[in-house]
């Protein structure tokens, strides 16, 4: 909601009054990140690479565009990179 509101917004004219629950829910997302127990930044960067893949994945499933190798390969380095972050060993 809170990236798909400003596209609406931006890109098919909708009223610019949708900008303000997007902004709340990027708030809201972003204080959430606050309340986990460990770095917030670490679980970000975590959600992100599953964030492109799930993109990619709406694209080819909901959109029915055909993903290219490249597609695969940026949201395999994605989650790659984002198990590296998230299954570190902890520090002693």
């Amino acid at each position: 909601m809170g990236c798909y509101l400003p596209w609406l917004v931006l890109r098919q004219g909708k009223p610019l009054y949708l900008l303000l629950p997007a902004v709340v829910a990027l708030a809201l997302f972003a204080w959430l990140l606050t309340l986990h127990p460990a770095a917030a930044g670490r679980t970000y960067a975590a959600y992100g690479g599953m964030y492109i893949a799930v993109a990619l994945l709406w694209l080819r499933f909901v959109d029915g565009v055909s993903l290219t190798r490249w597609d695969i390969l940026g949201a395999s380095i994605a989650l790659v990179g984002m198990a590296v972050i998230a299954l570190q060993p902890a520090s002693s």
